[in-house]
């Protein structure tokens, strides 16, 4: 024990503690209740891609350290999914980086490009560690929020532009969005990429969600639109589209410059990853468009699921176009606090699931929200969705 007064966490992460996915996580197991808190699913993913795993295990591939950048075969395959969905020509050999996860990625840009005092404009509510790696590179997080809007979250594209200062660096760009689930729109989306150039922005966009959007929602990563492609760092996951959240494999891709300066802060961090799981998702990623359709229209049902017995359990329901969460608002059920509302949810209806005012850095603006995840079996969300009758009730 220090005998020092001085605070042992440094002050830039006192501010955080334990996430709210570790609580949650750790009441369900405690309690017995169904976890619809943690974004993860409940199923693997296809068993020709957990089978290329066990083969590049069994042929000695990956079993020591991978290349920094990434194993060149899924840089390929990154490079070769961006082209043939988006129309983004990358270099797998200088404009694309493998991460450990989607949160490495995110980490690594904004350890790389963000200097001391600038300013970083994010979509608020937003994942927690967008917060926290804000604040370990020593910038000052700007949100702007997206509000309730005709049964979703919309962005006020006048409060973003006045969110912008002499001091913003960098514009924190997440659609498909967690956790609303609302997804820009190509209107919204060019009026960003205007903004960026107009103010000489850089960009990192979490596209995670990219291939988990719904009924006539459309994903347009920003960087296909003109002028982004130099100023946009774009952040991809397999672990999403995949089911194999637990493998940790995600990317980035930009130019040669902005991928060299988070290779840069990358190296400092695992260095590198997964190694036999690189070539899995190589292979995954070309997988035929049958794969990814039915993923979708699996998903969209269980979406539907859920909302339903939500709204039937008294919840008034926001429409969720992207992700795999639906936010829900708790006042009529005569509630107010979403924390003391999830934290007695287990015991009332044998349920988890996470307060939104987590994600958000004023606390007030998100206390009657609450998300539930629906990226688990149908069996499991028509159990979930019986229990919370019990509040209607």
């Amino acid at each position: 024990m220090t005998s020092s007064a001085r605070p042992l966490l440094n002050r830039r992460l006192a501010e955080f503690g334990t996430t709210i996915f570790a609580e949650m996580s750790a009441l369900a197991v405690r309690t017995g209740a169904i976890n619809l808190g943690q974004g993860f699913p409940d199923t693997d993913g296809p068993e020709e891609v957990r089978e290329a795993a066990v083969r590049a295990l069994r042929d000695g591939r990956g079993n020591q350290y991978p290349p920094g950048p990434g194993v060149p075969e899924l840089r390929a395959a990154v490079a070769a999914h961006q082209e043939r969905r988006y129309g983004l020509a990358y270099d797998p050999d200088t404009e694309v980086l493998v991460t450990a996860g989607a949160t490495e990625a995110i980490a690594a840009c904004l350890l790389a490009l963000v200097e001391p005092g600038d300013e970083v404009v994010a979509l608020e509510p937003y994942y927690d560690s967008y917060a926290a790696c804000v604040a370990m590179a020593g910038g000052r997080r700007v949100p702007v929020t997206l509000r309730p809007h005709e049964g979703t979250f919309r962005l006020d594209l006048d409060e973003l532009r006045d969110a912008v200062t002499d001091r913003t660096r960098l514009l924190l760009i997440n659609t498909p969005h967690n956790p609303t689930g609302t997804v820009l729109t190509r209107a919204e989306l060019t009026a960003i990429a205007e903004l960026a150039v107009e103010r000489d922005l850089l960009v990192v966009t979490d596209e995670v969600y990219e291939h988990l959007v719904f009924d006539d929602a459309e994903h347009v990563p920003l960087a296909t639109f003109p002028g982004m492609r130099e100023r946009t760092v774009s952040i991809g996951s397999a672990g999403k589209t995949f089911s194999f959240t637990g493998w940790k494999v995600g990317w980035v891709t930009g130019s040669r410059e902005l991928v060299g300066a988070v290779r840069s802060a990358k190296q400092f961090l695992t260095y590198v990853s997964s190694g036999p799981f690189q070539y899995a998702v190589a292979e995954a990623l070309a997988l035929p468009e049958s794969y990814f359709s039915a993923f979708r229209d699996d998903l969209r049902a269980k979406r539907d699921l859920l909302s339903a017995g939500l709204a039937d359990a008294g919840f008034s329901v926001f429409r969720t176009a992207g992700t795999y969460f639906v936010t829900t608002d708790v006042r009529p059920l005569g509630e107010t606090d979403g924390f003391a509302f999830c934290r007695a949810l287990p015991e009332r209806a044998g349920v988890v699931a996470v307060p939104n005012a987590v994600f958000y850095d004023d606390r007030e603006a998100g206390a009657p929200f609450v998300r539930f995840a629906f990226c688990k079996r149908k069996d499991v969300l028509e159990e979930a969705a019986e229990r919370l009758r019990r509040l209607a009730g």
